[in-house]
């Protein structure tokens, strides 16, 4: 039976005889919106992925995907150091996905011209920082803030703090510091502009040369603000924040000082939180594509049904089942379904790899914190979007099918007269 029902409905599908004039139109109807429905599911999906996987990089990239500092300066804007040597480098290392340590220090500062001023938070980095992201954003001159050149201040400025104080690569600025009472002043020439687009992070953070940040608080060498731990994957986060609450919290450095950790998501929650709230519009628009895609797929099958009314009739006086016949039309169906799904992959796929090649589509980075539309393009989502698709294409196609039982062999004859 499964056999005559494909070779039935391959037949009804080919057909493009006098019989299909009607169909027609309805069916390449059901195959357009199949295809578009799924084309803009892909879409959005990978739309989504990329714009959180762009912002998560961005903040992962200032702060690192957890930390170890001071207990004191957990919910505390005021520096206190800890002391972070070889031995607790070491120990951090066997935390689970950890990939690279990186130590920093951080001061409050005002940078000042001739004419301007502005308040901001100088980090400190040394040779082992990882600069990668850093690089990845710098839109002019060079990342190159750590140096042992005694009296050498270099600084690492964003384009927003560039343009609100008129500085350029190789500009004079003059930065001032309160420390112990009394008020420190360096001079630091620009060695480089960076953008991000990150608003929050751009308008506040200036890199220098870890040491300079220490002599400015009136630090000892191995004392800093605290250590950053990057991860090898995200998704190993929860397990390393398990391990340093174990090993490290509530533990004590040299100077009688309580280490605590947190993670990125404890450092940035409204962010998280934020990022979260868009996988509310991925459902949305799959429910919305999915009514869509299902009520043309269904209006294109009862209009085959009853385009077919006769031949149903002549396969129940010649003996064949309602399954039959109901088979018969769902294989239609999915043959319809599987045609769409096909032309919606190519599609959806074609316009998520132009987008990442060119950029074609812009945005604005004031309010989206990206200056182009951002496409991961996760073929694991996509095949589970495929064989969600199917399922529920499969499904639905089955309530028009159930019109076959209702219909008798003479009714069909008076419908063909």
């Amino acid at each position: 039976m499964f056999s005559l029902s494909g070779f039935l409905a391959k037949k009804i599908y080919s057909d493009s005889g006098e019989t299909k004039k009607v169909s027609l139109p309805a069916v390449r109807i059901a195959t357009i919106g199949m295809a578009i429905g799924l084309a803009v599911m892909i879409v959005s999906v990978s739309v989504v992925l990329g714009f959180k996987k762009s912002i998560q990089e961005k903040v992962i990239g200032f702060g690192s995907h957890a930390i170890v500092k001071n207990f004191n300066s957990v919910n505390d804007y005021e520096q206190i150091p800890i002391a972070v040597n070889d031995s607790l480098m070491k120990a951090l290392y066997k935390a689970p996905g950890v990939e690279h340590l990186q130590r920093y220090a951080y001061s409050q500062g005002i940078l000042k011209t001739d004419s301007d001023f502005l308040g901001v938070m100088v980090k400190g980095i040394g040779e082992e920082y990882d600069t990668c992201f850093l690089k990845n954003n710098i839109v002019n001159g060079s990342v190159s803030v750590v140096t042992k050149e005694e009296g050498k201040n270099n600084i690492l400025i964003s384009k927003i703090i560039a343009d609100k104080l008129h500085l350029d690569v190789g500009s004079k600025v003059y930065a001032y510091f309160l420390t112990d009472g009394s008020v420190k002043t360096r001079r630091f020439f620009v060695s480089g502009i960076y953008q991000t687009n990150l608003t929050k992070y751009d308008e506040a953070f200036v890199f220098t040369d870890i040491r300079t940040v220490q002599k400015l608080n009136s630090w000892n060498e191995n004392q800093v603000s605290g250590a950053e731990l990057k991860l090898k994957n995200l998704q190993n986060l929860e397990n390393t924040a398990q391990w340093l609450v174990k090993h490290v919290n509530k533990k004590q450095d040299s100077y009688g000082e309580t280490f605590a950790s947190q993670t990125i998501y404890e450092i940035n929650p409204q962010i998280f939180a934020w990022l979260d709230l868009l996988d509310l519009n991925v459902w949305m628009i799959f429910a919305l594509m999915i009514t869509v895609a299902a009520v043309t797929m269904i209006s294109g099958l009862l209009i085959v049904i009853l385009e077919r009314i006769p031949m149903i009739g002549m396969l129940k006086a010649l003996g064949a089942r309602n399954s039959v016949i109901r088979n018969t039309f769902l294989w239609f169906g999915t043959m319809i379904a599987g045609r769409g799904i096909v032309y919606g992959n190519v599609l959806g796929l074609a316009i998520c790899i132009i987008q990442n090649t060119t950029g074609v589509i812009s945005l604005d980075p004031q309010t989206y914190y990206v200056s182009t539309v951002q496409v991961d393009i996760n073929i694991p989502i996509i095949l589970l979007i495929n064989i969600a698709t199917i399922i529920v294409s499969i499904a639905i196609l089955t309530i028009p099918t159930i019109l076959v039982s209702h219909i008798s062999p003479t009714a069909s004859m008076k419908f063909k007269e």
